[in-house]
């Protein structure tokens, strides 16, 4: 499965919900062992079990960083290798198993695809890119960032925003596209403006907002899959570098849903 995490305006969250979900998928404990999955189930661990029973069985998860925080949520070290950019950048001199060379291993069941050194662009390489992850054998998560809205051609220059239109190709050819949104009158203006349109909403919803996950659906046209409560939890394991070592209960409870 190819998912692919996007906001309409920054700061909203969208690393923390996609790092969120590539550990649900991927990790079979909050401590990541391996020893305790059949007994995690049995506990029905909120990061193991769905509501109403169905279990979420750990596996091999894929984080593509096209924004370039993923590391730094994740407590990694940053990376000085090259990264999606640059494979892009190569053109077809790089065959498709370049990309497992660039792959840095997070947890077990996790490896990342960092974004590199090179500016995101080249359009039509993205597309092969789409393609090969769509046939990944695994679960792909996608950090989009913020899709801007598709720009017009300079008349003078006659190109457009390569690092937007990549993005974009990315979010339209994911089998799930999730936007990751406050309920923010802004925000969601700015989402109207968008090329594309998503498969579920994950509301990031914080006290004092005049909107509800109601009024978000109504705007977006299509349904809130995760509402996740902005909690000081999640900042703290964000901050220190502990949240690839155990999601916060809070927000793997919100994000199964998503799952």
């Amino acid at each position: 499965m190819l998912i692919a995490c996007w906001s309409a305006k920054g700061g909203v969250g969208t690393t923390v919900v996609t790092a969120g979900l590539a550990l649900i998928l991927s990790n079979p404990r909050p401590d990541g062992s391996a020893a305790n999955q059949s007994r995690a189930r049995r506990e029905a661990d909120p990061v193991q079990t769905v509501a109403g029973g169905k279990s979420l069985d750990p596996g091999e998860v894929l984080i593509v960083d096209l924004a370039g925080d993923i590391p730094a949520v994740l407590g990694m070290p940053e990376p000085t290798g090259p990264g999606v950019a640059d494979w892009l950048a190569a053109g077809p001199d790089v065959p498709p198993e370049g990309l497992a060379r660039i792959e840095v291993r997070v947890t077990e069941g996790l490896a990342v695809i960092p974004l590199g050194s090179q500016p995101l662009g080249h359009v039509a390489r993205a597309e092969v890119l789409a393609g090969i992850l769509g046939s990944e054998g695994r679960h792909v998560i996608i950090d989009c960032g913020r899709l801007d809205p598709m720009a017009e051609p300079s008349p003078s220059s006659n190109t457009v925003d390569e690092k937007a239109e990549v993005v974009r190709v990315m979010v339209s050819s994911a089998t799930q596209s999730l936007l990751v949104t406050r309920a923010c009158y802004l925000a969601l203006r700015r989402y109207l403006r968008m090329p594309v349109r998503p498969s579920g909403v994950v509301l990031l919803s914080e006290p004092g907002r005049s909107l509800s996950s109601l009024d978000v659906e109504a705007v977006c046209d299509v349904p809130v899959v995760a509402e996740v409560a902005i909690e000081p939890a999640v900042a703290r394991a964000v901050d220190s570098g502990l949240l690839a070592q155990r999601v916060p209960r809070g927000l793997a409870r919100a994000l199964l849903r998503a799952a």
